[in-house]
């Protein structure tokens, strides 16, 4: 865990104009020097206090809640284990029969297929990781 001190030098470093709270352009910008990109769903991500500003307590959040962050991918990476139950890496309509009706949830292989086609983005048939990901947020 940071000191105190050190959360408000990486607040000085983003906070251009002084004012002891880091705008989403200043962010931007700041990050923009250091080679990053700040993405749109990502500053929506941030969560702003509504003021559109962060501060000191929100910079700490953010460095602090990395482990949270780090817990929960760890979380969904066991859910999508749990799917994937034969380890090979997607989830396939058998698969997704096997867990839901592990979870009390009676469906067909044809209705399985159906909820697969809904999420499956590159259109192969089976729910890859990163798929998995976008379903579940």
């Amino acid at each position: 865990m940071m000191r105190s001190e050190e959360y408000k030098r990486i607040l000085r470093c983003f906070d251009k104009d002084g004012d002891g709270k880091i705008s989403a352009w200043e962010l931007r910008h700041r990050l923009g020097r250091m080679g990053g990109e700040l993405m749109l769903n990502e500053e929506e991500a941030l969560g702003w206090n509504g003021d559109g500003l962060l501060d000191l307590e929100d910079v700490i959040e953010l460095m602090e809640g990395g482990g949270e962050e780090e817990e929960k991918m760890k979380d969904l990476r066991e859910a999508f284990e749990m799917y994937d139950g034969e380890g090979i890496g997607f989830i396939t309509p058998q698969g997704l029969n096997k867990m839901l009706t592990k979870l009390g949830e009676s469906k067909s292989i044809d209705e399985c297929m159906v909820m697969i086609k809904h999420f499956d983005i590159n259109g192969d048939g089976v729910i890859t990781y990163d798929e998995f990901r976008v379903m579940v947020q």
